[in-house]
């Protein structure tokens, strides 16, 4: 499709709703400093810590709830910095100390933040079947010394927990007497806030807004006010934004060329390597792909090139597995090449000849992109693919064992996951106990979950690439995966504005600045 960026050709891509926001003169947030737009992917599912999903599921408690530290941006190197804890410090290799600080107060009356609320927020998890119980499977206990005081002791040492556990996702901290007073768990109404924003407004699928919160005693934010615009599509995204619908935004990988070319006026351009994987998932579960053969097929199939040609105008290079080259950690090289002589040989070994499967992506430009060149790869080779577009709440349940039996048949899945600033973040997914959860491709290896284990652990540089390099091997000689890229992070935002870009790809309101 081609976009055009004059205004009749905005109003006709991005619908009604957007075409109202562009219409709105834009707010003069650089002199007056109160509100701050920006905007998001999609609609929030689940708020509560225990089963946060996607991308404004995390990023809203990170302004209505508090973490006992904080990253910063990762093109600074994600340092981390104390921040409901006032202090916090290893006694040794398995204990962590934290004093938390004065002035914490949940909203609701529900009293102070306390050392029992941080024991109880990451016990819940620990051991649970939440996805983020990987965080603290290393946990032994959170000790409570008094209301400001505690200390979490591990099972072993596990160097990594204070960037992996504490800072996002599974260490926000909730409120214990709020969280048990609606039974246990919440999705949508957070029963306690403590953050420098609260929960102000909801509008299902266009628009969430948070407000500043008056009894805040840490460092204040620079806005009074954060409103979330909720665009799937990335082209429709960048043609708001110069609309002036809101003041930053994500843009899809393809529009670098256009940017600097023709950056709009006011604007200014992030462009940095990003943690976030894309990869195909085969799913040896579902009954045409139980044959190691016919998967391997598909790999063989499977042209790299053409993908980042087409979907990311070359600027990336494949990736050799689900760990980011920026880490020093990447294997060299992937196991198998192009070579569809091989996956049409591989087919027919299998009987397999005239083979359909069902390939589910999401249904934002780049994604469909990517089906569609896969869809011209697998072709070649005989294998007919029908592209399931899926919107991403229910393209989250795909996989998900909870929402019925559908997840062990589902044959071909177009992911892609924010990555983290340890490998293991990254290749956790992959392991036996995620089945049903977010391991998609039903690997169960049990050499891998070994060498998972042990990279926790494992302090020696060396001695950890080896194991990761392994893993990858293993995920690759599966049949279950074909890996496509990191995604490289590029954003627009005003020139006035400094943002601060997490580790996972995720903005941070609360870090957001004047220049």
């Amino acid at each position: 499709m081609h976009w055009s960026t004059d205004r009749r050709g905005f109003l006709k891509a991005a619908g009604a709703g957007l075409a109202a926001a562009a219409a709105m003169p834009r707010f003069a947030w650089a002199a007056e400093g109160t509100t701050l737009r920006l905007r998001v992917t999609a609609d929030f599912q689940v708020l509560d810590p225990f089963g946060i999903i996607g991308e404004l599921d995390d990023i809203i408690p990170r302004c209505t709830n508090v973490t006992l530290v904080r990253l910063g941006d990762m093109r600074d190197g994600n340092q981390w910095r104390p921040w409901a804890a006032e202090k916090i410090e290893w006694l040794d290799d398995t204990r962590l100390a934290f004093t938390l600080r004065e002035g914490l107060k949940w909203t609701g009356d529900f009293g102070p933040v306390t050392a029992a609320d941080v024991k109880f927020s990451f016990e819940r998890i620990a051991g649970s079947d939440s996805a983020w119980a990987y965080q603290f499977e290393k946990l032994k206990e959170v000790e409570v010394i008094d209301d400001r005081n505690g200390v979490i002791h591990l099972t072993e040492p596990f160097a990594p927990f204070l960037i992996i556990a504490l800072p996002y996702y599974g260490g926000h901290i909730v409120s214990q007497k709020a969280v048990e007073a609606v039974g246990g768990s919440y999705t949508t109404e957070i029963p306690a806030q403590c953050g420098p924003y609260l929960f102000d407004t909801w509008e299902q699928n266009q628009k969430v807004t948070l407000k500043a919160n008056p009894d805040w005693t840490g460092e204040k934010p620079v806005f009074e006010r954060v409103e979330f615009y909720i665009v799937t599509d990335d082209q429709a995204a960048q043609l708001a934004y110069e609309a002036d619908a809101y003041d930053f935004t994500r843009v899809a990988v393809g529009a670098a060329a256009q940017l600097k070319g023709a950056m709009p006026e006011g604007a200014a351009l992030i462009e940095a390597p990003g943690t976030r994987y894309a990869w195909l998932t085969i799913n040896m579960n579902a009954e045409p792909l139980k044959d190691i053969r016919v998967r391997q097929a598909i790999q063989y199939a499977y042209d790299g090139q053409a993908v980042l040609d087409g979907a990311y105008d070359g600027l990336v290079a494949r990736s050799t597995g689900v760990v980011p080259p920026t880490s020093g950690f990447a294997r060299p090289a992937n196991l198998i090449e192009r070579d569809v002589e091989k996956a049409k040989a591989l087919l027919a070994e299998a009987g397999a000849e005239g083979l359909e499967l069902n390939l589910y992506a999401l249904t934002d430009g780049t994604s469909q992109t990517i089906a569609q060149i896969i869809q011209a790869n697998l072709g070649e080779a005989g294998i007919t693919i029908n592209i399931q577009p899926v919107e991403d709440a229910a393209y989250w349940a795909l996989g998900d064992k909870t929402a019925g039996e559908g997840y062990k048949s589902v044959e071909l899945v177009l992911m892609n996951f924010a990555g983290g600033i340890d490998p293991t973040e990254n290749l956790v997914w992959f392991r036996p106990d995620q089945i049903g959860i977010y391991n998609w491709s039903f690997f169960d290896s049990p050499e891998y979950e070994s060498l998972y284990q042990a990279s926790t652990t494992e302090q020696d540089t060396d001695k950890r690439r080896t194991m990761f390099n392994k893993m990858e091997d293993l995920m690759e000689q599966s049949g279950g995966f074909v890996f496509i890229c990191f995604e490289p992070y590029l954003a627009i935002h005003d020139a006035d504005l400094v943002p601060v870009i997490l580790a996972d790809g995720h903005p941070d309101p609360v870090g957001f600045r004047k220049a």
